[in-house]
């Protein structure tokens, strides 16, 4: 009998710390664009005695995710599924953000809805970003949620003119991760499986130190700062919360969004009501 199967997309620190503990005693498929970042974390994790393949994988091409999907499911019941693939505001245009972050995430939904095994679980790692400004109209963010994937870039709201610099399509993308996981739980459901999203605030990774290297640099300062917890996150941080969600003791939760942000949003939803 085969090995149950856990698949993280996208291989960077926060997906790696979380796929270490979804990952005992099942067989690993690594998904990422960088064949060469993969190949390296691959070897990482055969070294700690894991059982790994990989398989490079664009998360905005909905073949390649499909492929993906289905290789999965050819290797063992899909169990886990950790969906940490993304660009940043200072990596990528306003397209891409859209392309990657968005629809990136509707197709890994969508495709590994239809393979995940009962009592399976997944994770869509998300950004506080999403938590930031009021928020969207009732009705943009319902279509976010429920267009089928294929269609969801041709949305008004989501062409590149609407969405604005990088910096706003990345915010409006994280959002709509979140609305769309809990629009997905339904369908999750429906085969006895469970889906959530974690919204990590500054974690200390490469991908933000290049963003605090940026032209917002001072502002991310500033927010871990004036955080309640006044320091920069960890990947074991979001990891602890990825095995409460992926696990049995996260078996009444899904469909949620788990803002771990060492209480930025929090700080900043204070100011704005001091100023007010």
């Amino acid at each position: 009998m085969n090995k149950e199967t856990a698949v993280l997309i996208g291989t960077g620190s926060i997906g790696l710390a979380i796929v270490r503990r979804a990952g005992v005693g099942r067989t690993i498929l690594l998904a990422d664009y960088n064949e060469t970042t993969m190949t390296t974390v691959a070897e990482q994790l055969r070294n700690e005695g894991y059982d790994v393949a990989t398989q490079v994988t664009d998360v905005s091409d909905r073949a390649a995710v499909a492929a993906l999907a289905d290789a999965a499911a050819a290797m063992g019941p899909v169990t886990r599924v950790v969906h940490a693939a993304g660009v940043s505001p200072v990596q990528a245009t306003t397209q891409r953000v859209l392309e990657v972050d968005l629809l990136g995430t509707a197709l890994v939904l969508e495709e590994f809805g239809r393979v995940i095994a009962s009592g399976g679980s997944g994770v869509v790692i998300s950004s506080m970003a999403g938590h930031m400004g009021d928020g969207f109209p009732h009705e943009v963010e319902r279509a976010w949620a429920f267009t089928p994937a294929s269609d969801l870039l041709a949305l008004a709201s989501l062409a590149p003119a609407a969405a604005g610099t990088s910096r706003d399509a990345y915010i409006l993308a994280k959002r709509a991760n979140t609305v769309r996981v809990q629009a997905a739980a339904v369908t999750w459901g429906e085969r006895g499986a469970r889906v959530n999203s974690i919204s990590p605030g500054i974690i200390s990774t490469p991908l933000a130190q290049e963003e605090m290297a940026g032209p917002d640099g001072d502002g991310y300062r500033h927010m871990i700062a004036t955080s309640a917890a006044g320091r920069i996150g960890t990947p074991t941080d979001v990891a602890e919360a990825g095995a409460l969600l992926l696990g049995p003791e996260g078996g009444f939760i899904t469909g949620a969004d788990l803002l771990i942000d060492g209480g930025v949003i929090a700080a900043m939803r204070a100011e704005e009501a001091r100023q007010s």
